[in-house]
């Protein structure tokens, strides 16, 4: 019997057929699976840069809240008429700051005067302007315009020392301007800044500022010895405003803006 010398090195087309498809589904699902960790690896470099991303940003730092428990130590004696109200609220950082602040109205109307005792903590930025905040707060309490900037109004002398004033600029009718004040002490640390709407000139206005300052006193410096000892001197040097007081007016301290300063 001869045999085909062939019949062992041919293979049945449907064993290579086979062979082809099986071969054809592995790389398809080679090609899957790559896919898929590639797919895997861009979602987790994703996702590791959206928690970096989110780490890097600043979170919200916690501002001045009202303090309903801390003691007044400043005082106001009778800066204005019976018919105006005075309103006492305390607010305190996280960091340390301490802002005492005044305000007085009219019932059911907005304030026309506002004095604020700051005593910052580690909160305070020096690089801030200090009157970037006075600005918005004689925008939001005066009614009137926002304004990125405050204009020099004058000086004034008080029992604090020569004290700068503000207004917002573009004002068609300067004689009604509210009037803004800044007073930075270095030791103590301590800003004194408000704003005054009462009266119905510039002189008037100035002289309720004056009074303002004037009026206000210490009641308790608890471990602040520097703090006592700066009032102190500060009523050596009481100027007296009273109701029908003025302030002197010249070149420097005229009711109008001086002609050599400009935005602050």
């Amino acid at each position: 019997m001869q045999v085909d010398p062939d019949y062992h090195s041919r293979t049945h087309p449907a064993l290579t057929s086979f062979a082809d498809e099986v071969c054809a589904t592995l790389a398809r699902l080679i090609a899957y699976v790559g896919a898929l960790a590639l797919f895997a690896i861009v979602s987790l470099h994703f996702w590791d840069q959206l928690q970096f991303d989110a780490a890097s940003e600043p979170a919200d730092e916690p501002g001045f809240t009202l303090a309903l428990r801390s003691r007044p130590v400043f005082a106001v004696s009778s800066l204005d008429p019976p018919e105006k109200s005075e309103s006492y609220e305390i607010f305190r950082h996280p960091d340390g700051g301490r802002k005492d602040v005044f305000h007085w109205s009219s019932p059911g109307e907005k304030p026309v005067a506002e004095l604020e005792i700051y005593r910052p903590g580690g909160e305070f930025d020096p690089i801030e302007p200090r009157a970037a905040d006075l600005a918005a707060r004689m925008a939001v309490e005066a009614s009137q315009e926002g304004q990125p900037e405050l204009e020099a109004a004058g000086v004034i002398e008080s029992k604090f020392g020569t004290v700068a004033l503000l207004r917002h600029p573009g004002r068609l009718d300067t004689a009604k301007s509210c009037l803004g004040f800044i007073k930075h002490f270095g030791d103590p640390a301590l800003q004194i800044s408000g704003w005054s709407c009462q009266g119905t000139t510039l002189v008037a206005r100035r002289s309720a500022i004056g009074r303002m300052l004037d009026r206000l006193t210490l009641l308790a410096s608890g471990n602040e010895p520097r703090l006592a000892e700066l009032f102190a001197r500060a009523e050596l040097k009481r100027s007296g405003y009273g109701p029908a007081k003025t302030v002197p007016v010249d070149w420097f301290t005229g009711a109008e803006n001086p002609r050599l300063r400009g935005p602050l």
